[in-house]
C-alpha cells in the first residue's frame, strides 16, 4: 500500500511536467482533472511524510515562495524514477472497432545500446506486439504515443522507425493472432 502511495505521489508530481508538454487544451484539462482526483485520494499525513522522504532521497526540491506557499519540484532523479513508474503502467488502448491498419515498429539498435534494445523488445512483447522478425514488431491498434514514450525514455529515436500500413502479407494469420475479424 505504501509503495503505491509513493508511486502515485511521484507520478502526480511528474504530471506538472506533463502539463508543460500538453499540446492541446483538451490534453491540458484532462491532466488537471486526473491529477485532482488522484491528489484528493492521498491522506494528508501520508502526503507530508512522503514529501519529506522524497526530499531526503533527493527526488524533490522544496522552495518557499513570497506568497507563503511552497513549490515542490521534481529533481532529475525524481523525474527518472517517475518515468520508470510510468513505463510499468503503459498500455495500448483497444478501441471498439479496428481501423484495419497495422502498426509496425522496426529498429536497428547498435550493440553499445544492447540493454536498451532488450528492454524495448521485452516492452513491445508486454504491450501485446507480435514479433515478425528479430527487430520488427506489429500491432493492430494505435500506439504511436506509447512507442514514442518508450523510445524517448531510452533515447532510441535515431534507431526506431514506426510504420502504419493498410496491407501486410500473411494478414489472415495476424488477424487470428490478434482475434480480429
Amino acid at each position: 500500500m505504501r509503495t503505491t502511495t509513493k508511486k502515485k505521489l511521484l507520478l502526480l508530481l511528474a504530471s506538472g511536467i506533463g502539463l508543460s508538454l500538453a499540446r492541446t487544451p483538451k490534453q491540458y484539462f484532462r491532466i488537471i482533472k486526473e491529477t485532482h482526483h488522484a491528489y484528493k485520494e492521498i491522506d494528508r499525513r501520508k502526503l507530508f511524510r512522503l514529501i519529506s522522504e522524497f526530499r531526503h532521497d533527493r527526488l524533490v526540491k522544496c522552495k518557499d515562495n513570497l506568497d507563503a506557499t511552497t513549490s515542490i519540484v521534481l529533481t532529475e532523479d525524481g523525474q527518472k524514477k517517475a518515468l520508470r513508474y510510468n513505463i510499468d503502467d503503459i498500455k495500448i488502448k483497444i478501441p471498439s472497432r479496428w481501423d484495419k491498419k497495422w502498426r509496425l515498429v522496426i529498429f536497428d539498435i547498435p550493440e553499445k545500446k544492447k540493454p536498451a534494445r532488450e528492454v524495448l523488445r521485452n516492452k513491445l512483447k508486454e504491450l501485446g506486439f507480435h514479433q515478425l522478425q528479430k527487430s520488427c514488431f506489429i500491432h493492430p491498434y494505435e500506439c504511436e504515443n506509447e512507442i514514442n514514450f518508450v523510445v524517448e525514455l531510452f533515447e532510441l529515436r535515431p534507431y526506431i522507425t514506426l510504420i502504419e500500413s493498410k496491407k501486410i502479407t500473411n494478414e489472415a494469420a495476424l488477424k487470428l493472432k490478434f482475434k480480429l475479424s
